[in-house]
């Protein structure tokens, strides 16, 4: 039995105190089930039933952000294949002008408001609920089919997009304040492939990402358990964590690609007040290595890192393939 509850043992360890065990929270797309918020509640709620993770990070949808400016899509019925997109809102640089702010009453912002209000309603109260939300430039890089052209319009046409990028700022303030509101605890802030540089140099993010993520990020209470996930290889975790602001208390990247800092190098730059969620690597070897390689790579984590500096968890989404036997794997080593 445990001696903590989950919400005790998250806090124990942003204290830097020792808990009774790791914490750990994984995380996976039902492409099935989440065209609904009940839905998405159901495959949520029974994830956690059978894994009894640290926190939830409730996974939608990734077009609930962009539905409600026009994005269209065909909803997969299939647990392993995504959503088939038919249309998207911005085609060229003039289209950046016609994204305005939605209320947060909008039908795809609604719908997920509900799903966090009922997934809270029937989960434990001592269960950490962070929603996912994208940053406001990866929202942009979703609402246009060709990413390599929003770079070029970032680089010729830069005003058209800001337009955009404020209006969805302005959205997702409004949306993360009404979270709480909705019973979540925090957010899990996604920048997607946005803060890399295989997209965007450094200098293009600090105008293009870091003002409107900052924005977003102060919208919430000051005792959000917010999360930034930094995503792909060549990415910008460093620098973002140095940028008084990004007050996430936690912090979740792949440790294992190329041009990534590794566990050992990021845990040495977080201050007592912030930890990293990670440490498994989700493609390969929770993918394709059996069970016990995976208890035994779990044992390797621990012997590195004492349970105040790591919260298991993947260094991304978990693909739908992996196993049911090699998730209970990692949940048995805690």
């Amino acid at each position: 039995m445990d001696k903590y509850s989950h919400r005790e043992r998250i806090g124990m360890i942003l204290a830097g105190e020792t808990p009774d065990r790791y914490a750990a929270s994984f995380w996976r797309h039902y492409f099935h089930m989440e065209h609904s918020a009940e839905g998405t509640v159901e495959a949520m709620l029974a994830f956690q039933k059978e894994f009894d993770w640290d926190f939830m990070k409730i996974n939608p949808r990734a077009d609930y952000h962009t539905e409600d400016w026009g994005l269209r899509s065909e909803w997969s019925r299939d647990e392993f294949s995504k959503h088939k997109k038919l249309s998207y809102p911005v085609k060229t640089a003039d289209d950046w002008l016609t994204i305005n702010p939605n209320p947060v009453t909008t039908p795809a912002l609604a719908e997920h408001l509900k799903v966090v209000s009922t997934i809270r309603k029937k989960s434990d109260r001592e269960l950490p609920l962070l929603m996912t939300v994208f940053t406001p430039l990866a929202i942009a890089g979703r609402l246009i089919e060709d990413k390599k052209l929003l770079v070029e319009h970032l680089r010729s046409q830069p005003e058209k997009v800001e337009h955009a990028l404020r209006a969805i700022t302005a959205t997702f303030k409004s949306y993360v304040s009404e979270l709480r509101n909705a019973g979540a605890d925090g957010f899990f802030f996604a920048t997607l492939q946005w803060a890399s540089g295989d997209w965007v140099t450094w200098e293009e993010y600090q105008r293009f990402g870091v003002p409107y993520d900052l924005e977003v990020i102060q919208s919430a209470e000051g005792d959000a358990l917010n999360l930034l996930h930094v995503c792909s290889g060549n990415n910008y975790l460093q620098q973002l964590a140095r940028i008084e602001g990004y007050n996430c208390r936690l912090y979740n990247w792949d440790c294992y690609a190329d041009g990534n800092l590794n566990l050992g190098e990021a845990v040495t730059m977080f201050d007592n007040n912030r930890v990293a969620v990670g440490g498994v690597d989700q493609e390969r070897a929770l993918r394709h290595n059996l069970p016990e390689q995976i208890a035994y790579a779990i044992d390797e984590l621990k012997d590195r890192h004492p349970r105040t500096e790591l919260i298991i968890g993947p260094g991304c989404v978990v693909p739908p393939e992996v196993t049911k036997e090699n998730l209970h794997a990692v949940r048995n080593r805690l």
